[in-house]
Order: C-alpha cells, then sequence, then structure tokens
C-alpha cells in the first residue's frame, strides 16, 4: 500500500475511498500473519515435547537491521502463537536468553573471544574442534541451556521415529 492515498484532497471522495481501500489491504494481510504463525505453532507444539526458543524482545528487534524482516514475519506474534499453543496442548516452553548462542559451543561449552558476522555460515570451536552450520549450533546451545537433551535436534526423535521439520 501506498504511504500517501492515490487520489484527491484530504476530505474528497477519492481520498476517503483510497484510504478505506488501504486499511481493508493491511487488515488482511495483518490476518494472515496471524494464521500463519498460528498455523507453524501448531505444527511445532504437535512435533516435539519440550521446546526452547529465545526470550528475545520485539521491541529490541526494531531497533535492529533486520527491522523491516522482524516486523514482516510478525515474531512477536508468532512467539506469543508459539507460547499459547504449547500451554493449550500441555507443552513445555523454556524460554532462553539470547546472549551469546552463537558464541558458545554446544559440545563443550567454550566461547568464541568474538562475535561471528551474519556472513560466517558454519561455527568451528577453537577448544574441542567441533565443526557445524551456525544455526544448528546455535539452536543446540539453547536446548542445553534450557537443560535439554539436544541429541533429537537433528529431525529424529532418540527412539528412531522420524518427525516433520518446522518451517
Amino acid at each position: 500500500a501506498r504511504r500517501k492515498p492515490a487520489r484527491g484532497k484530504a476530505a474528497s471522495k477519492g481520498y476517503r475511498e483510497a484510504k478505506k481501500l488501504r486499511a481493508k489491504a493491511y487488515k488482511k494481510v495483518s490476518r494472515q500473519r496471524q494464521d500463519t504463525g498460528r498455523k507453524w505453532a501448531k505444527r511445532v507444539v504437535a512435533d516435539h515435547d519440550a521446546i526452547a526458543v529465545e526470550d528475545f524482545r520485539p521491541k529490541f528487534l526494531a531497533k535492529s537491521t533486520m527491522a523491516r524482516k522482524a516486523a514482516d514475519a510478525a515474531i512477536g506474534a508468532t512467539k506469543k502463537a508459539l507460547l499459547e499453543m504449547a500451554r493449550k496442548h500441555g507443552r513445555i516452553v523454556h524460554l532462553v536468553h539470547p546472549a551469546h548462542t552463537t558464541m558458545d559451543c554446544a559440545q563443550c561449552g567454550a566461547r568464541t573471544k568474538h562475535a561471528l558476522p551474519l556472513s560466517e555460515r558454519t561455527y568451528a570451536c577453537a577448544a574441542c574442534g567441533t565443526v557445524s552450520p551456525r544455526d544448528k549450533n546455535s539452536a543446540r546451545v539453547m536446548l542445553v541451556r534450557a537443560g535439554l537433551n539436544p541429541a533429537g535436534a537433528d529431525g529424529a526423535r532418540p527412539g528412531g521415529t522420524q518427525f516433520r521439520q518446522a518451517a
């Protein structure tokens, strides 16, 4: 939607119509985001008994360089939907403090001296030599901090049964 209505002066009929159309479009987008968030949350809760997520503040994300992407993904609303769906289905959600999740090693717990730039997609631990994708290492760190076993974090439960990956 455009920032300035396409037609007319402030009190004209064309201006009011454009304003209504813009409001309708924003409401539709908002409902689509909520629907997507709820469906994702339901799938995650159905597939996992315990869940660990970052306890981030959406206000903080709004001030970061990823503000537009965070707002577009409706991260705060999605997190809220996940917490509500987990409560409804009796699942446990562990909120993990987000500090240093990309700097810590999931295997040995050692912390790198400097933060990894976003362009670097693999994590290599200097202490134990573990090499893994950056996001998977970060997810395993969150599971360890939540007191959960990261053994089933690769898409397979310890019993060997597969579950769907959350998109």
